[in-house]
């Protein structure tokens, strides 16, 4: 046993996917890509990649998401790894899930076309390949434990928001309406949301004013909870 080399016990491909979630129209949704190769070509998978036998599994992640978007430096983590012997018909392949939370007007648009990518409403994705589906579901679950004590929700507003595009992301993430008066009573504990003197008139001729979220504050008290 002692004289048995790694490669002689087991050969497995180690590989990443990202769930990129997006806040589009007030509807939260998954970035997807339209495969162009085999395996499984012409259907719809998470973007994914191998990782380089001298690169970092984070490294791998971040180039992953850059190809695909050309963002750097956005908040993604890593979620879980999917290892079921036969998930991959082709080889084996373990594979280490990440979700990132991108704005849509920030990425480079003529990436997301090149690979044939594609938002899907979480609640509306297509039959996606292999074990991705579970991947997504997992990473959903995942979002929805972070945002109860973490601010991360931020990360896919613009830098002003109303209240009323906050509660619709609130509502994607976990599904299902919130009342708006038990929401806007948290919402008012939170001193690091800036009410500014700025309204957002697209949605009605009353309008909706605007809000910024401080950072700086945030981070004097670390106090989350919706």
């Amino acid at each position: 046993m002692m004289d048995r080399t790694y490669k002689d016990i087991q050969q497995i491909t180690l590989a990443v996917d990202c769930i990129i979630f997006g806040f589009n129209d007030n509807r939260l949704e998954v970035l997807l890509v339209h495969r162009g190769f085999e395996p499984e070509k012409d259907r719809w998978s998470l973007m994914g990649g191998f990782v380089g036998n001298h690169e970092d599994l984070d490294d791998a992640a971040n180039r992953v998401l850059k190809d695909l978007s050309g963002l750097e430096d956005v908040y993604m983590e890593q979620v879980r790894t999917f290892g079921k012997a036969k998930r991959d018909p082709y080889e084996r392949v373990v594979s280490t899930t990440y979700s990132a939370l991108i704005l849509k007007d920030k990425y480079n648009k003529e990436l997301i076309e090149e690979f044939r990518a594609k938002w899907f409403p979480i609640d509306e994705l297509p039959d996606l390949i292999f074990d991705h589906k579970e991947m997504v579901e997992s990473a959903i679950r995942r979002l929805q434990r972070r945002v109860r004590t973490f601010p991360i929700v931020f990360n896919l507003l613009p830098d002003k928001f109303t209240l009323p595009q906050l509660q619709k992301l609130y509502e994607g993430i976990f599904q299902e309406e919130m009342d708006k008066r038990n929401f806007r009573k948290k919402l008012a504990t939170m001193d690091f949301l800036i009410k500014l003197d700025e309204k957002d008139m697209s949605e009605s001729k009353k309008g909706a004013f605007l809000y910024r979220f401080n950072e700086k504050k945030y981070n004097k008290t670390k106090n989350f909870t919706i």
